[in-house]
């Protein structure tokens, strides 16, 4: 742990500031960090990876001694050293080829890490597409497809921690508007099917640019081209976060609450509902409407003589009502 020192300008007491916890977080910074041995595909993803981060990234070429999962304390460091949130290890092994620990930190201190081992026969870089990049600072749209992702989303597992740590990287700051010209490029990961031979089958991260044509009507014609990277990973160790520690950093700030109001709510679709509650009505007293038509049948009714009529075949008697004219 870095020892706390008290500010000498005002330089400093803003850098300290800056820092300081905030009822709505500034943007999450990785910082992307190399072992003693990393092979070229892992320093050529990191280069992509980095590049989609940017401005919110920070990357190292100086070799580190760092074991993520035996030591964490040269982790801790650089996170409060560089303010960072995130942080992607490149490394190399005959046991762990072409290995990116992605790894999240709460409090400067490891929240849960995950290992990603690269395919290097699928592997493509940004530069191996030749057409037009999205520009810096753009957030793109996430697609993930795929039934582990349905059903790790209730029962957890790799796939959930996976999903967690490339949402959480690719979100960048909060927004409460999204402008449509601005939504530049997708990125797909697509997970298949798991089988008695493959229980884990690999995952397959694309990044497609958004372009949009006139198409007469008042929606815009979409496609899609692909501009990189590519990458084909399996998924290897992880280290989920302790359940206290989780819900300590998923707690947010009382003032950002909504206020809940009595009595009213929201249905499925997001229309607002609200209830009424209203004394006890006597039906008695209800006022109805008074109709011409049959007001006059029952004045008319309490005047009526009964007359008696004779049928000529039968000989017996049948009284109808004499209605008055």
């Amino acid at each position: 742990m870095l020892r706390q020192i008290k500010p000498r300008n005002a330089r400093s007491k803003r850098a300290l500031e800056k820092k300081e916890p905030k009822p709505i977080e500034n943007p999450k910074t990785c910082l992307f960090l190399r072992g003693t041995a990393a092979s070229e595909i892992v320093q050529l993803a990191m280069t992509d990876l980095h590049s989609l981060k940017k401005p919110n990234a920070i990357k190292f070429t100086k070799k580190n001694a760092i074991h993520p999962f035996e030591d964490a304390a040269s982790l801790e460091f650089f996170s409060q050293k560089n303010d960072a949130a995130l942080m992607v290890f490149g490394s190399h092994s005959k046991k762990r080829p072409h290995n990116l620990t992605f790894i999240r930190m709460f409090d400067h201190h490891v929240l849960d890490m995950i290992e990603l081992f690269l395919d290097p026969t699928s592997f493509r870089t940004l530069a191996q597409f030749k057409n037009k990049k999205c520009a810096v600072g753009q957030k793109p749209l996430l697609l993930f497809a795929g039934s582990v992702f349905d059903d790790s989303a209730t029962n957890g597992g790799p796939y959930a921690l996976l999903k967690s740590f490339l949402v959480d990287f690719f979100r960048g700051g909060p927004d409460s508007d999204v402008d449509v010209e601005g939504l530049q490029y997708m990125v797909s990961i697509a997970v298949g099917e798991p089988s008695d031979e493959e229980p884990q089958p690999k995952a397959h991260l694309r990044a497609y640019l958004i372009k949009t044509h006139r198409s007469g009507q008042k929606l815009p014609r979409v496609e899609i081209d692909e501009m990189g990277p590519r990458m084909d990973f399996r998924i290897g160790r992880m280290r989920e976060a302790e359940e206290s520690v989780m819900k300590e950093a998923l707690k947010k700030a009382k003032q950002l609450e909504p206020k809940t109001k009595k009595n009213v709510g929201t249905d499925v679709v997001g229309d607002k509902m609200g209830r009424i509650h209203i004394g006890k009505q006597d039906l008695g007293k209800l006022q109805t409407r008074k109709m011409k038509g049959l007001k006059r049948d029952r004045e008319a009714g309490a005047g009526d003589e009964d007359v008696t009529m004779v049928d000529g075949d039968s000989g017996s008697e049948q009284k109808r009502p004499k209605h008055s004219t």
